[in-house]
């Protein structure tokens, strides 16, 4: 009977120990959270830039008793800066359009300094345009010298990172032309542009 209770008694022990050492509580890593990479544009728009552009458009005078409206080219330069703020583009450019009027034969001149504010998607930027253009032309008996508002809008795409080019239509309104009460010229442009950036 002893025998049996010690046999007994060392089956238990070896089951016990058995029992207890084969359980391993599972080990659990702790769960990594990873922050979302910023959201970084492709490209940076800030800098100098210089360039030309080339369009079509029209010069129209309207007054009280007649209507004289004129097809035309302009070309020039323009000279800016830009300023990247992530996802707004804020800058100014300076521009000088020659423009050729049908049936006019001097050439007329337009500069314009505008303020621009794009958004930024990476190689691409729409725009808007807003301030000030001067305009001088002889068209018929009138000597044109007037300033206005200028607005427009526009997009600009870099081919590479110092190369864009871009399509832009802006217009003007000028009011009582050399100083006619009632006489207007509304001019616009639909214009290709190329610029190197620098």
């Amino acid at each position: 009977m002893k025998h049996l209770l010690a046999t007994a008694a060392a089956a238990t022990m070896v089951a016990g120990s058995a029992f207890a050492g084969g359980y391993v509580a599972p080990v659990t890593e702790p769960e990594v959270i990873v922050a979302p990479a910023p959201i970084v544009s492709a490209s940076d728009w800030t800098g100098f830039y210089a360039g030309a552009q080339y369009g079509t458009g029209s010069f129209d005078l309207d007054g009280d008793n007649f209507t004289n409206d004129r097809d035309m080219k302009g070309y020039g330069m323009h000279v800016g800066y830009l300023h990247d703020m992530g996802q707004f583009v804020l800058g100014a450019e300076l521009d000088y359009n020659k423009l050729d009027i049908d049936d006019i034969d001097d050439k007329g001149d337009m500069t314009r300094l505008r303020a621009r504010a794009g958004y930024d998607m990476g190689r691409f930027m729409p725009y808007v345009t807003l301030g000030a253009a001067k305009v001088s032309a002889e068209v018929d008996t009138l000597d044109i010298s007037e300033t206005a508002v200028s607005y427009g809008l526009g997009a600009d795409f870099k081919v590479t990172d110092n190369f864009t080019v871009g399509a832009e239509y802006s217009k003007q309104d000028f009011s009582d032309i050399s100083d006619i009460d009632g006489v207007d010229l509304d001019t616009d442009l639909i214009q290709l542009r190329a610029a190197y950036h620098f």
